[in-house]
């Protein structure tokens, strides 16, 4: 039996085909109406394709496989959608959160500066309505029945939606101080809502009956939760090497990542005092964002992963009832243990 990391490489191996297949068309279009839009594209080619795990149109493969024990070229076109959506999202997060880079490259917003930061960061905005706008287009070429697309596109549209709504949310933290039960609020439209889109995606092309549907809303919900704790941990405890973005960058920002909302709920008045002092500066010192980090290691760490644990083994347990095939079950099971037990690395 294939290991997540062969069935990942293999498989995105696939869907980065169709995707280059895909732009090379786009590309030629765009030439014919202006050669700098055709330059935006082969830029947003090359964002996309940088080396990643292609988790997301993995996950809609592997659920449809799952029920069909098939892969056509219908479902590799959905995945370049699935996998433009997801890019689409990460341009617009990368220049909200002012990142400089993306998996070894400059982020989109970076790549047009050389004319000014205002066009970069614009260009940035247009190109990620591009990518949602290709996205669709890919959907609407596979040969999947209209009724299943038609709600392939319905779902989407509505996950799109909800993640816009959860950075608001997101945003909204870093200038007030959310509970643990508002932070979850706002988690379930953030990871989970890509999760659902993605999984349910497979599910809906495959027919696979209302029950699994379902049970995939449900497991997709608690791996998304699992994985959003899990993220922000790394971001905040994690190296350089292992996050591809400089670490300290979300106590800069002043983000409520779930370890720190339960940093300022358990941590003596002194030490939340601190805290809070700290997340409201612009510009807090290196020793300044050392000290917020030990904070949150002492009082918000621990709990946090203990709740990312406890969606994993939920999600798990989900996944074991659905009928889908044993290399997919396998596959999304040791992908969810990896991510609990990558919590021990951080202490």
């Amino acid at each position: 039996m294939k290991h997540a990391d062969e069935i990942l490489d293999e498989y995105g191996t696939l869907i980065e085909r169709k995707v280059e297949e895909f732009f090379e068309q786009r590309i030629k279009e765009t030439n014919s109406y202006h050669k700098f839009i055709s330059n935006v594209y082969e830029n947003l080619r090359e964002y996309v394709m940088r080396r990643g795990k292609r988790l997301a149109s993995c996950s809609t493969l592997l659920v449809y496989k799952g029920y069909t024990d098939e892969i056509d070229n219908s479902i590799l076109s959905v995945c370049v959608g699935i996998e433009l959506y997801r890019h689409s999202i990460l341009i617009h997060d990368d220049l909200v959160d002012k990142d400089d880079f993306r998996r070894g490259g400059k982020a989109f917003h970076k790549i047009f500066e050389n004319i000014s930061s205002r066009f970069g960061e614009s260009t940035a905005i247009f190109s990620g309505n591009i990518l949602y706008a290709l996205a669709l287009n890919a959907i609407l070429e596979s040969d999947f029945d209209r009724i299943l697309v038609h709600d392939v596109i319905d779902l989407l549209n509505r996950d799109y939606r909800n993640v816009n709504e959860s950075q608001v949310l997101d945003i909204l933290f870093e200038y007030r101080e959310p509970g643990i039960r508002e932070w979850y609020k706002m988690a379930s439209k953030r990871a989970s809502s890509l999760f659902r889109a993605t999984m349910l995606t497979g599910a809906i092309l495959a027919n696979a009956p209302k029950e699994e549907k379902d049970l995939l809303i449900e497991c997709s919900s608690n791996i998304g939760y699992s994985f959003d704790i899990q993220d922000d941990i790394i971001g905040t405890f994690g190296t350089e090497s292992e996050y591809g973005r400089p670490i300290g960058g979300d106590v800069v920002l002043g983000k409520k990542s779930l370890h720190v909302v339960y940093a300022l709920k358990n941590s003596p008045e002194d030490e939340s005092g601190r805290l809070r002092r700290i997340l409201k500066k612009e510009n807090p010192s290196k020793k300044e964002i050392n000290t917020a980090i030990e904070i949150m290691r002492k009082y918000g760490l621990e709990k946090a992963k203990e709740r990312s644990r406890e969606h994993a083994k939920r999600a798990i347990n989900l996944i074991k009832k659905t009928q889908m095939n044993k290399e997919t079950k396998n596959f999304f099971i040791e992908f969810i243990n990896y991510v609990s037990e990558s919590l021990e690395w951080y202490k």
